[in-house]
């Protein structure tokens, strides 16, 4: 048993399972046109892993069954997708609340002058990643110039509604620049909303503060620096119980973009499938299957339990 299941255990008096699906996380493709330093997928523009519309139609099927599921596209950079037009269109006609991450800068990339206009047609919620409100900062961890093209897109996205009305809500996501955790949720929020309306008059919904995992581009520049080690003692130091009802685990799942399943997009990342005799992929999926099904975890589930916790939403506490 893991020190995290220990940890677990000790609380719950059992392991990890989950309860109904909320949320179906689809990993559109590894391609990204940026290659941040946190990336816990290592995407990149190098790369060519996407998505087919073969597997598309099967996610589409599991969609059309689960109804009230959010459908929650992430990457690399979804947008770049061939099909994520085609995807995004047809997931909006069925009825499924869908929600898109975004880098923001992918706006100013061949062929998605318009992507932000048909975003906003549909009704999808945006999530959009600025690690910090400050330009040095956002730089140093995702590339020269993309502060300045992130404000650009967040301002256009503006006037077309987003962050203004409420059915085109604008979250952004903030993660921490080094090893450490997040600082209170709601009082960076309070700062970054007085930041980026004073200095270009840019209003967004909400701000979620996401813990860094300790895997990919991040955890080798812990190793780099020798503090891998330490990094990883601060998320165990750092366990808080309140946060293990509201793991993302726990309420999704996630499909990678070859079709694999996973309990979340990080067990995805380390090639850690569904626990038990629970399919491998989704054309093998019922979605009967789901809930209450075993979580399967390790060392870096500390990472999403630490502090105030860390989800795809965000905080898990107060």
């Amino acid at each position: 048993m893991t020190n995290f299941n220990q940890s677990v255990c000790q609380v719950l008096g059992e392991e990890l399972a989950s309860s109904a699906v909320q949320t179906i996380q689809i990993n559109l493709g590894l391609l990204c046109n940026l290659s941040c330093h946190h990336c816990h997928v290592e995407g990149s523009p190098q790369r060519t892993e996407v998505m087919t519309w073969e597997t598309m139609q099967s996610v589409l099927h599991l969609a059309e069954a689960m109804p009230w599921a959010r459908i929650d596209l992430t990457g690399g950079a979804p947008e770049l997708n061939p099909f994520f037009r085609q995807f995004v269109n047809t997931l909006c006609d069925m009825g499924n609340p869908v929600q898109v991450r975004t880098n923001l800068t992918v706006f100013f990339e061949a062929g998605q002058a318009d992507t932000p206009e048909l975003l906003a047609s549909q009704g999808v919620h945006l999530v959009a990643s600025l690690p910090c409100y400050l330009d040095d900062n956002v730089d140093n961890q995702r590339g020269n110039g993309v502060y300045k093209r992130s404000i650009a897109a967040l301002r256009r996205l503006n006037s077309l509604g987003y962050g203004l009305q409420q059915e085109l809500p604008l979250n952004l996501v903030y993660n921490p620049g080094g090893a450490f955790l997040p600082p209170d949720q709601m009082t960076l929020e309070d700062t970054y909303r007085k930041e980026l309306k004073d200095r270009f008059n840019v209003d967004f919904t909400r701000l979620l503060t996401i813990i860094n995992m300790p895997m990919g581009r991040f955890l080798s520049d812990l190793q780099r620096d020798g503090q891998a080690e330490n990094y990883q003692s601060l998320l165990e130091e750092s366990f808080n119980q309140e946060t293990l009802d509201g793991l993302m685990c726990r309420h999704q799942i996630c499909i990678s973009w070859d079709g694999s399943l996973a309990d979340c997009d990080f067990n995805s990342a380390l090639g850690l499938t569904l626990a038990g005799n629970l399919p491998g992929h989704i054309d093998e999926l019922e979605p009967g299957q789901l809930q209450g099904r075993a979580i399967v975890t390790g060392e870096h589930c500390f990472g999403c339990t630490a502090g105030c916790g860390s989800s795809c939403a965000g905080a898990l506490v107060a």
